[in-house]
């Protein structure tokens, strides 16, 4: 998980029908569910945050459209300065992962990733979701860091174990993949009948 981006700027009614809500962190930032337009800006995003796995565009357009409701863009002036991608996976479904984070330097040291991962607990998507589990490399410290300061945050506790093995499942071609798993994760407000954004 890690972390820049440039395109041009949705209009304020396509904001305004996708979410938009101002981040509390910094007002000119706006989080915001994604739409399928975003998928290039999305791709590019990604793709100027080293450490993070470049998707394909076709995958980022998915993620975009069918999984908009379990991720998020971070938008200042019109350009995405954050995403998170995240999914509820079919087989467990009391958790939400997540797969991506991305922030752009122009936008780091304002707590946006972890406004954007509390951000998520209150879409409508999210009710029943009990733990919140991502992977992260061992020497990813930005990462363990991010997620450490969520649990933290919201009282949980954050366990870890290896799940996706150098050798046995990435044949020595990529870095032992860690879970993190967070929980219990708290009551969003979609789960107590509080307005939406």
């Amino acid at each position: 998980m890690s972390e820049e981006t440039q395109a041009p700027a949705m209009n304020a009614s396509m904001r305004a029908k996708s979410g938009s809500q101002p981040d509390q962190t910094d007002q000119t930032v706006m989080l915001r569910r994604p739409v399928p337009g975003d998928g290039p800006r999305i791709t590019r995003l990604i793709a100027e945050c080293p450490p993070l796995d470049r998707n394909s565009a076709y995958c980022n357009l998915l993620q975009c459209s069918d999984f908009a409701g379990t991720c998020i863009v971070a938008e200042r002036d019109g350009e995405p300065v954050g995403w998170i991608s995240a999914y509820r996976p079919p087989a467990r479904l009391e958790q939400l992962f997540i797969w991506q984070v991305a922030v752009s330097p122009q936008a780091r040291g304002i707590g946006l990733a972890g406004r954007m991962l509390a951000s998520l607990l209150d879409r409508p998507e999210v009710p029943g979701a009990t733990e919140m589990v991502t992977t992260i490399t061992h020497d990813n410290a930005a990462s363990w860091a991010l997620f450490e300061a969520f649990a933290r945050r919201h009282g949980a506790k954050i366990e870890r174990a290896p799940r996706f093995e150098r050798d046995a499942h990435f044949g020595g071609a990529h870095e032992t993949e860690w879970q993190a798993r967070i929980a219990p994760l708290p009551q969003s407000r979609s789960n107590t009948g509080a307005d939406l954004p």
